[in-house]
This record gives structure tokens, sequence and C-alpha cells, in this order.
């Protein structure tokens, strides 16, 4: 039994380590200046930074994972972001998974991440700072109703407005992705102010964060932008056909087998595997 129970054990092991992608091997950014490669789901980053692990604007959530790297652009959002936030006394701001070390893909939980320019910014603002355990192993606090028509009026607090007002409101964000249901919160909260929410755009999932995209940096220069959202606010039609029954063929993406790296990035990582 013992004997059984190790070799269950080993071939677990190798079941994660299979599961794990080239990226998650390189624990150290590229050297070079700073340039996001390719799209935000299909590409990597030279010259990548850490954000600062200990601030008292901001946390940074499953340390453990990694998952703290990000074009300097980046780097400086999150500060700026969370000076605002502190500036006001909001809360405490809670950062999820931004990139690895060189971007590119991961074995589980994100199609994007890839080039440096996202961040999961949890949509909980609490006032006094969590332990490392609670770091450790967060646990997110659903804002979306089992019905997903709207949110749960007892989580919902104004400071979430107001840090996603923040976000949105910064010239280098282009997208901030939420819950179909937080969408329609902040339209009928937004009042006259509306020219933000034309960057929030809803999502699958996204139930108790957000996800802020940048803009390709200027000096990266096979860095691959997407095209500016629809004009408007988004809270008519597009916002209320996320509510529709759903047809055939309207579910959640379907993983797909990647696409094939740009050639930088796969030139990238076949120099630092040798």
């Amino acid at each position: 039994m013992r004997r059984l129970l190790l070799t269950l054990a080993a071939l677990l092991c190798t079941a994660a380590v299979n599961a794990a992608t080239p990226w998650q091997q390189i624990y150290q950014p590229i050297s070079g200046a700073p340039q996001s490669i390719g799209s935000f789901a299909n590409g990597c980053i030279v010259g990548a930074q850490q954000l600062p692990l200990n601030s008292p604007d901001y946390q940074v959530m499953r340390q453990d994972q990694h998952r703290y790297f990000g074009h300097p652009d980046l780097i400086a959002f999150i500060q700026r972001l969370s000076n605002q936030v502190h500036q006001l006394q909001l809360g405490q701001v809670l950062i999820g998974d931004m990139g690895m070390a060189a971007g590119g893909r991961f074995s589980s939980g994100h199609a994007s991440h890839q080039t440096g320019l996202d961040v999961d910014i949890w949509l909980q603002l609490p006032r006094n700072r969590w332990t490392a355990q609670q770091l450790l192993k967060p646990q997110p606090l659903d804002l979306v109703a089992p019905d997903g028509k709207q949110v749960v009026a007892r989580h919902w607090q104004p400071q979430i407005d107001s840090l996603i007002k923040l976000a949105a409101k910064d010239d280098e964000v282009t997208r901030i992705f939420v819950n179909p249901a937080i969408k329609k919160q902040l339209c009928a909260d937004a009042g006259s102010d509306r020219g933000w929410l034309n960057k929030v755009r809803p999502w699958f999932a996204h139930r108790a964060h957000m996800h802020v995209r940048l803009r390709c940096p200027p000096g990266s220069l096979e860095c691959q932008d997407q095209p500016a959202p629809p004009p408007g606010d988004g809270c008519g039609a597009e916002l209320e056909s996320w509510f529709l029954p759903k047809q055939p063929g309207t579910t959640a993406p379907v993983k797909k087998e990647p696409p094939p790296l740009p050639a930088s990035c796969q030139a990238l990582l076949d120099n630092h595997l040798l």
C-alpha cells in the first residue's frame, strides 16, 4: 500500500510538472529595454519589472505563484491607482494576478496576461490590511447574484464604483473587464459622468474582480493593441444582450489550441531554455 501511495504521489507530481508551460520555468525577467511583444493572449515581455510586494497602498495576493511581474507602465499604473485610493481613504487595494517574469502562457487561470499589460484587482476594499495567511489563500467575495442578473445589494459598496471609475479614467487604461451584472450596476450609479463607462466591458465570470488592461507602450513596436471599444457608454442594447436567454453557440468561449507564438517570443523562449 505504501508503495502504491508513493507511486500515485509521483504520478501526480509528474502531471503537475507536465501541465506547466515553458514560460513558468523562467523565474527572472529577461534583461533588456522594456518591450511588450505580441497580443494580450499570445505574447511575451522583455524587461519586465516586479511589482514591489510591500506597500502601504496595496497588498499582493498569492505571492507564492510569482505572477507579480509586468511592464514598467503597469507597475506605475498600479502604484498610481493605489495612491489615489489611499488618498481618498477608500480602503486597501488587493492585487491579484499580473503576469509571469517573461510573460507568456499560463497553464491555467488566464488566456491573456501575457504581455505584462494586464492586472486583476479585486473588488474588495478592506479597511484593515489582510494577514499573510489571508493573502496566501484569499477568499473572493462574489458580488453577483446567483441568477447573474444583478449584484448582491449587501455586498455592493460605493467604494467599488469609485475604484473602477478611477481605473477607467486613467489615460493608460484601454479596457476593464467585469461581470455584466457589475457593469449594469455601474451604469445605474454613474449619473451624468458617463464617458469612462466606455472602457468597462462586460465579460464572462469576473464576479469578484476587475481585469484592467493597458494600451501598448509607445516603445513596444511588436505589441498588438485591440481595436477601440464601440462608441458610447455601453449601457444600452449591447449590455442587455448579455441578459437575454442564451442561444445555441453563445456559451462561454471554449478553450482552443493556442496559436503559434510571435517569432520574437519563440526566439526568446528557445534561447532561454537552451
